[in-house]
């Protein structure tokens, strides 16, 4: 393991959130088929440890936007990247996030996704730092709080590295 890296969420405590998580959406939407969709790229191993828990039957779609670049802290110019192909009026929405830092990119994100008329948005994050918050942002399903700084590791990456590692780690 890298030693400037601290383990704050090992692989087994992400796995029952992981599943705990599904159990809540599983509840929520009986009888309904929600769509999925992943902010790429940190949110994908999530997304798929999800869907897999679920264990009901869901479509899913990808949104990229940019705001970090090779730095640790959010430029605050939000793009959005690669949209969605699904229509999505009066769809049922989960919109699945890594981690909830700023707001700022969820919040283009959401707004982007409202102006389609959903029949209901809702959110799911791995990790939400609210410390950090500048724009407020609703999470429905939540994984975990945290206050370290920048994390990496399933599927969250530094300058595209360490989205490998099994657990959450803190970059000191």
């Amino acid at each position: 393991m890298e030693s400037h890296l601290k383990q704050l969420f090992p692989a087994e405590e992400i796995h029952l959130a992981v599943h705990r998580l599904a159990a809540e959406i599983r509840r929520d939407y009986a009888g309904k088929t929600p769509l999925l969709i992943g902010i790429l790229k940190g949110s994908f191993i999530f997304l798929a440890d999800l869907i897999k828990a679920l264990k009901a039957p869901v479509e899913i779609d990808f949104i990229r936007a940019a705001s970090y670049g090779s730095g640790t802290a959010s430029s605050g110019n939000i793009r959005i990247t690669k949209d969605i192909d699904a229509g999505i009026e009066n769809r049922d929405i989960i919109v699945v996030e890594d981690i909830v830092d700023t707001g700022l990119t969820l919040n283009v994100i959401l707004k982007h996704l409202t102006a389609r008329n959903p029949a209901s948005l809702k959110l799911c994050a791995l990790v939400d730092k609210p410390h950090r918050r500048q724009l407020p942002i609703k999470i429905d399903y939540l994984g975990f709080h945290a206050k370290e700084n920048f994390l990496v590791g399933y599927g969250l990456d530094y300058n595209e590295k360490y989205r490998y590692l099994p657990g959450l780690y803190v970059m000191e």
